[in-house]
């Protein structure tokens, strides 16, 4: 009697985002049985609704929110079977944790503001730069890398640049700088914590590693590619850093939020234990965002309103729309055709190349689209291939304005304090950065897994 082989295993191509072992989900398959098309005009179709989604981000024709060119640009594609509605309630699901994250470190942040601890940072910056425009340089780089890793970039780009914007002012210094260092780090600096990006959570989840031993292995990436953004804007803003500033005029510090630092501190604890037991980060980061609200409600510095608003549904509705706008590009061809192309192996120039493609690709459909591309096919070469495709996602976009979504919010903060954006000095700076960023936090990423 003929032995029948047994079925190969299925490859790990898709994976639900919290849990610190990687578990297969519905995958990201261009051929799909379920499929509702598969001809030209589909692919056609779903690139056009991706560039129109992207487009409508990076321009927010008066002033209206991402959100309203996404989600009819998601139904679309799912009212014309460019995408099968399983396919978008399964990338739906796929987003819901990292959604669900995202808006409670928003709300945590918000209430951190309202605490007033971005106002003591602003304060210490003041007190320690003394006047010199290099020193609050120090200071930002300093405080943005640390805000960015533990309360996510998205804490450094909407709540930490206005308070550099102050801080420049107060002291005569020129704000240019200082905000810049703000929008590269919101990306750069986002390496170090499985939180600290909604890039990292996916990787996180496909990588298989726990939250410590993630961090063990970003810490050098992290470092190495702050170190080259640090001695490449002190060079780039050389004038303007010596421009001479009055001596800050005495204020009183305002006290520092004990409460708001306990409560982060705490939540940053909660993730850890959480990656430990298997449990979604999104849970830790509830607990320490209803901690915040609750106490501003009961206060009465706050209504249930200011909370939603705090959350940003528009801005998640845009990220799920994205998603599943992204899912309907990979499932007519992209998806197949980035198969082809990925370098195999986990070599220094295998990391270096695969970094490089994932940053190109960040800065022409945006980073969260790129990882969500990238992951499926980079997982099956192991850890190390998932984590340069971080690398790239992250400090990638500090090329271009729609590299990342934290760009995007950056400028339109600029706006708001009516600073405009030179868009030659933006790409000029993105140039000179994210090459040697790139290269170099490879390299450290490349030792840290030969060593640990």
């Amino acid at each position: 009697m003929p032995v029948v082989p047994p079925a190969p295993p299925r490859s790990p191509v898709g994976f639900h985002v919290g849990h610190h072992r990687s578990r297969p989900i519905d995958p990201v398959d261009p051929v799909a049985e379920d499929r509702a098309l598969n001809t030209p005009l589909a692919e056609a179709l779903s690139v056009v609704l991706l560039v129109a989604v992207l487009a409508g981000a990076v321009v927010r024709p008066f002033g209206l929110p991402e959100a309203v060119t996404a989600v009819p640009a998601a139904g679309i594609a799912v009212a014309t079977g460019a995408i099968s509605l399983d396919h978008a309630r399964a990338e739906a699901e796929r987003l819901g944790p990292v959604v669900g994250f995202l808006a409670a470190v928003l709300v945590m942040a918000h209430f951190c503001d309202v605490e007033g601890l971005f106002r003591a940072c602003g304060a210490w910056m003041a007190r320690w730069a003394a006047g010199r425009p290099r020193r609050l340089l120090t200071a930002v780089f300093a405080l943005a890398s640390v805000i960015t890793a533990v309360l996510s970039l998205d804490a450094t780009v909407v709540l930490l640049t206005p308070v550099v914007f102050a801080t420049a002012a107060r002291m005569g210094a020129r704000p240019k700088p200082h905000v810049y260092a703000c929008t590269h780090l919101s990306n750069t600096a986002s390496l170090l914590l499985p939180v600290s990006n909604l890039t990292n959570l996916l990787a996180f989840a496909a990588s298989g590693l726990s939250f410590t031993r993630f961090v063990a292995l970003m810490a050098l990436p992290w470092l190495a590619a702050i170190g080259v953004e640090y001695v490449v804007l002190r060079r780039f803003f050389a004038r303007d850093l010596a421009a001479a500033a009055p001596p800050p005029n005495p204020a009183e510090a305002p006290r520092l939020p004990l409460f708001a630092l306990v409560t982060v501190v705490c939540t940053l604890a909660g993730f850890v234990v959480a990656s430990a037991l298997g449990v979604e980060p999104a849970w830790a980061a509830l607990a320490g965002a209803l901690t915040l609200a609750g106490r501003a409600l009961i206060c009465r510095r706050a209504t249930v309103r200011t909370v939603v608003k705090a959350a940003a549904p528009a801005f998640l509705a845009f990220v799920l729309s994205l998603g599943v706008v992204v899912r309907a590009v990979v499932d007519n061809g992209l998806g197949s055709a980035l198969r082809h192309v990925l370098p195999d192996g986990t070599g220094l120039p295998a990391l270096l190349a695969l970094a490089a493609l994932a940053a190109v690709l960040a800065n022409l459909i945006n980073n969260l689209p790129a990882v969500l591309v990238l992951l499926p096919p980079a997982a099956s070469s192991g850890v190390g291939a998932v984590l340069a495709v971080l690398l790239g996602v992250n400090i990638g976009p500090n090329l271009t304005y729609a590299g990342s979504l934290a760009t995007l919010l950056w400028r339109r903060i600029l706006h708001r304090h009516g600073h405009g954006v030179d868009l030659r000095e933006f790409t000029a700076l993105g140039l000179l950065v994210v090459p040697g960023a790139l290269a170099a936090a490879v390299v450290a990423l490349w030792g840290a897994l030969r060593v640990l």
